[in-house]
């Protein structure tokens, strides 16, 4: 009885959805074109389409950033002597630089007399990869990174313009891939996954200073995040702060393992024995630390 009524609510409904697509199109028949109301709203489709479309070309880019970067970062990492590092360095600074100068240019291009703000998280996530990448490759070649302000300047951009007329001036103007406060502290917080990988892998060849040395340099930007976080509060940065924190912790537990126990551990284990103990202990809540 019930699933007899069900049928004939439905069928009635199916009924009534048709009759509103009829008088729908019936409307839209009528509509007068020259109507100031109707070709403002026209205006309006076609922008919102333009802006989706610029949004996609964007977005399309920065999946081809994304993709270069993590392809860079890997690179990177198979650095394992000192006679073929100069050689992956220059080869890693080409890289970077192309997608500077291509990819970064052409989202330069998109935005350029838009609202940046609009199409920002079209393109932040390769934005941020990219600051991994590029602050990954300073340290392996100074030790150490430059601000945002180096970044900011090498994706900004001087373009000419060639004008038809002979008789006109030719015309210049900047351009730039917009980058904000945030991106560039993520794009850290990531970078600090990553030295903690080449500290355990300079442990497993044998290259216990370069441990050492990564371990300080990722405490001193754990610290810097601790006084960030206490003025400004922002739910990304809190999380990646706990990822950071894991990292320090793996690396510092291989560095106590390395200064005390090295002495009583045969050399060939010993970095073994070491990540093992970075390893079990990397969870732990300790909000002290080491200095070595």
């Amino acid at each position: 009885m019930s699933q007899g009524r069900g049928r004939r609510n439905r069928r009635h409904h199916d009924k009534d959805k048709i009759n509103l697509g009829d008088r729908g199109r019936e409307i839209v028949e009528d509509i007068n074109e020259d109507d100031p109301v109707v070709q403002q709203f026209r205006a309006y489709a076609t922008e919102l389409d333009a802006k989706h479309d610029r949004y996609e070309r964007i977005f399309k880019i920065n999946r081809d950033v994304g993709i270069e970067s993590k392809r860079i970062i890997f690179l990177l990492h198979t650095i394992d002597k000192e006679s073929k590092r100069n050689s992956v360095l220059d080869v890693a600074k080409i890289r970077l630089d192309n997608v500077a100068q291509k990819l970064f240019r052409n989202v330069a291009n998109e935005l350029d007399g838009q609202d940046a703000y609009q199409f920002h998280r079209a393109y932040r996530a390769g934005l941020e990869e990219y600051i991994e990448a590029l602050t990954f490759h300073e340290y392996l070649q100074n030790g150490g990174i430059q601000n945002s302000t180096a970044l900011e300047r090498s994706l900004t951009y001087h373009t000419t313009s060639t004008p038809v007329d002979t008789q006109e001036q030719t015309t210049s103007k900047t351009i730039q891939v917009m980058i904000t406060p945030t991106d560039y502290i993520l794009g850290i917080a990531d970078l600090t996954g990553e030295l903690m990988r080449k500290c355990i892998n300079n442990l497993a060849i044998g290259d216990v200073n370069s441990c050492y040395q990564t371990c300080n340099f990722v405490r001193k930007i754990y610290i810097a995040f601790l006084g960030y976080t206490s003025v400004v509060y922002n739910n990304e940065i809190n999380k990646k702060i706990v990822t950071l924190k894991h990292s320090l912790t793996k690396m510092e537990n291989a560095c106590y393992t390395i200064k005390v126990r090295g002495s009583e551990i045969p050399k060939h284990i010993l970095a073994d024995v070491a990540i093992a103990a970075a390893e079990e202990y990397a969870t732990e809540d300790d909000e002290g630390y080491q200095a070595f």
